[in-house]
């Protein structure tokens, strides 16, 4: 499968989000090119601060690989993740981070890049305009 194909898959996590009145931010997680977990943003639902799509979908592919690591899976997610999800990606050691539109105001590449752990690979860019669009939509729909 491809970089595309799963950012898809991201894309439909978004989806979910927004229909929930969340920030539409989805991610998945994939390991030996199958998807192991899911998460999008929950933190209007839960009422907690972390609960970003990349958390959910951390917590839920550690549990599915009975580990603390996902050293060989790739976590695909909408939007750059921020300083925290990045700290997290890095504890949890994911061997790769792809993301769609990067996030000018608060992505974690605008604070420090050395945030990710130092073997993790990343791609940026990837269905770019169709992550975008939807955070675009919902931000001005908010206003």
């Amino acid at each position: 499968m491809s970089d595309e194909f799963y950012m898809r898959e991201a894309l439909k996590e978004a989806e979910a989000a927004l229909r929930e009145g969340e920030i539409p931010i989805g991610a998945v997680v994939v390991c030996r090119d199958r998807i192991i977990s899911r998460g999008h943003n929950m933190t209007e639902r839960l009422q907690d601060p972390t609960a970003h799509a990349e958390m959910i979908a951390i917590t839920a592919g550690t549990e599915a690989v009975g580990g603390k690591y996902l050293t060989g899976c790739t976590l695909y997610v909408t939007v750059e993740p921020c300083p925290m999800c990045a700290a997290a990606l890095n504890w949890a050691q994911v061997g790769r981070i792809v993301w769609g539109a990067d996030d000018p105001q608060r992505g974690f590449s605008l604070f420090s890049p050395s945030l990710l752990h130092p073997k993790t690979e990343t791609a940026s860019g990837i269905l770019r305009e169709d992550c975008s669009v939807l955070m675009s939509e919902f931000f001005r729909s908010k206003r």
